[in-house]
């Protein structure tokens, strides 16, 4: 059985190359789009899987950050582990120490580095601020006006 391809080849290429993101488009624009999405299910499935990849290297940088976070913290609270080299080279009469504390400092930068990168260039964060107004449309009235009680 063949693979079932775009329905409109041509909005699919367009969409392809925005990488399946219609958040920035002005909404006369973004309706048409939505329209091919609902009928759609090869694109609809490729933002999907775009989306996840985005979620996904978030929590990932997320995870990292917090990992060498925590190595720091615990290089901090162990005065042995503090200095201990773990590379020593002699690059022509030149000694190159790292220490297990700046290899962590570098991986929380770099962290933290990825984690603004990959926030700044992807739609995660709208993509999530749409998820989130999806699923409280979808609660019942009574736990919504509980929600916004509370958060008067």
């Amino acid at each position: 059985m063949a693979k079932a391809g775009c329905i409109d080849p041509r909005i699919g290429d367009i969409l392809a190359g925005w990488r399946y993101d219609i958040s920035g488009l002005h909404s006369e624009m973004r309706a048409d789009y939505e329209d091919h999405f609902r009928e759609c299910r090869h694109c609809l499935n490729r933002q999907r899987i775009h989306r996840s990849v985005d979620l996904l290297l978030i929590a990932f940088s997320s995870a990292a950050i917090i990992t060498f976070f925590a190595a720091l913290l615990v290089l901090h609270r162990i005065e042995p582990l503090r200095d201990w080299v773990i590379l020593n080279l002699q690059l022509r009469q030149v000694s190159l120490g790292v220490s297990l504390g700046r290899v962590a400092i570098l991986g929380l930068l770099v962290s933290l580095f990825a984690w603004i990168l990959v926030a700044i260039a992807t739609p995660a964060p709208s993509y999530l601020s749409q998820q989130a107004r999806a699923l409280q449309e979808r609660l019942p009235e009574e736990l919504r006006e509980r929600m916004t009680r509370m958060s008067v």
